[in-house]
C-alpha cells in the first residue's frame, strides 16, 4: 500500500508562522494526512509574526544519493519519514536492495523527501543537518524508530525525540540549534519537494522510480526482477 497526499501552492504561511521549536501546545499527531501542503500551516500552535517570508532563491537542495556514480540503473524513491508503508519499505525492501544492489555497485540510489507534517519537515532538516555522510544513518534511525519519535501529539516532545537522535549521531547542540530554527532552509525543503513531486506526477509514498519510470510500493522479489531487467539492457 502507499500513503497519499495532495498537492497545492508553496506554504509561505508554515514558514512565517513557523515557530519550530517554540510551541508550547499540542497540534495534530505527525501520522495525519493532510488534504494539502498549505494544511501544514498551523498557527495555533506558533507564535504569530509579521515578517516576510525568507528568500530562497539561493538556497539549493541536494538530492540525498548513496551508492556508485556509475552505476549502470538508478532507483529513486520518494518517501515521508513519518510514512508507515515507507518505514516498512525500508526494513522489508531496501536494506536488501541496498546489500544486494547498491553496496555491489551496480545501481545508484537517489532518495527525495515527500511531507505530510511538520514533523516529517522536521526530520528532514535534522537528517539534513549531518550531512551527506551521516544522512543514510540517520534516515534509517528515523524510520526504525519512527513510531517512538513522532508517535506523540505534543510537538515539543516529538523536538526532542529529533534532537537525541541527531545527538546519537554525533551532532551537538550548537549545531542542531543552528540546523532546526532555518526557516529559509525549511521553505526551500518545501518548495523542492512540491516542484519534484508535481513533475514526476508523484501521488503517494513511497513512489518508486527505476531509470526514469514510475512504480509503486512493491516487495523486494519483485523490484529485484524490475532491476535485473535494468541492468541486463
Amino acid at each position: 500500500m502507499m500513503k497519499r497526499f495532495w498537492l497545492a501552492a508553496p506554504v509561505l504561511a508554515l514558514i512565517a508562522g513557523l515557530g519550530l521549536w517554540a510551541a508550547q501546545t499540542p497540534s495534530a499527531p505527525g501520522q495525519t494526512l493532510l488534504p494539502g501542503m498549505a494544511a501544514l500551516a498551523d498557527t495555533t500552535t506558533a507564535p504569530a509574526t509579521t515578517d516576510a517570508a525568507p528568500a530562497t532563491a539561493a538556497i539549493t537542495i541536494p538530492d540525498m544519493v548513496l551508492g556508485n556514480a556509475a552505476a549502470k540503473v538508478t532507483l529513486m524513491e520518494y518517501a515521508s519519514f513519518t510514512c508507515p508503508h515507507c518505514a516498512h519499505f525500508h526494513e522489508e525492501v531496501f536494506k536488501s536492495v541496498k546489500r544486494d544492489y547498491i553496496d555491489t555497485g551496480k545501481v545508484r540510489f537517489v532518495f527525495r523527501e515527500v511531507y505530510f507534517d511538520r514533523y516529517g519537515l522536521w526530520a528532514s532538516m535534522m537528517a539534513r543537518c549531518g550531512g551527506e555522510t551521516r544522512y543514510f544513518g540517520i534516515a534509517a534511525m528515523l524510520f526504525e524508530g519512527q513510531r517512538e519519535w513522532a508517535g506523540s501529539d505534543d510537538p515539543n516532545t516529538v523536538i526532542g525525540n529529533l534532537r537525541r537522535i541527531g545527538k546519537t549521531a554525533g551532532m551537538d547542540d550548537a549545531a542542531l540549534d543552528t540546523c532546526l530554527q532555518d526557516a529559509a532552509t525549511a521553505q526551500a525543503l518545501l518548495t523542492n519537494y512540491e516542484t519534484h513531486a508535481a513533475e514526476d506526477k508523484v501521488e503517494g509514498t513511497p513512489t518508486l522510480f527505476i531509470d526514469g519510470v514510475k512504480y509503486s510500493n512493491m516487495a523486494y522479489e519483485d523490484l529485484k526482477a524490475l532491476l535485473d531487467t535494468a541492468l541486463a539492457k
